[in-house]
């Protein structure tokens, strides 16, 4: 089982994250998404997954600056946004085996999401 952690090094959540994961000696690579975005085609198949809406990060300013017609968005111009610009993902976002299966931090959730 292969495990990625998308995310930024200083995110509080992110950090739980990482956590969590070494104690419960789980082996995963993380990957700074502010230094590597992901590509468009690899945001694609996660919103395919996932969906758009869990993925926002609405807590950041990157958010707030997009103005009132997000809340218009579908998924395609979601998909360019966070494309465009890492920072609107939510954090941590989790791929198992090369899927995504969760994004956040909830402990039940992604023991579950992991099989641990």
């Amino acid at each position: 089982m292969s495990i990625e952690v998308y995310g930024i090094p200083n995110c509080g959540t992110c950090k739980k994250a990482f956590k969590w994961l070494q104690d419960n000696g789980v082996n995963y690579k993380f990957i700074n998404t502010k230094e590597n975005p992901p590509a468009r085609e690899t945001i694609e198949n996660w919103v395919a997954v996932l969906g758009f809406q869990p993925m926002r990060n609405t807590s950041g300013q990157s958010y707030r600056a997009l103005g009132n017609d997000r809340n218009n968005w579908d998924s395609e111009e979601w998909i360019e946004a966070f494309a465009k610009d890492a920072m609107l993902l939510k954090r941590p976002l989790f791929v198992k085996d090369g899927t995504a299966v969760a994004v956040g931090f909830k402990e039940s959730a992604i023991r579950e999401k992991l099989g641990l």
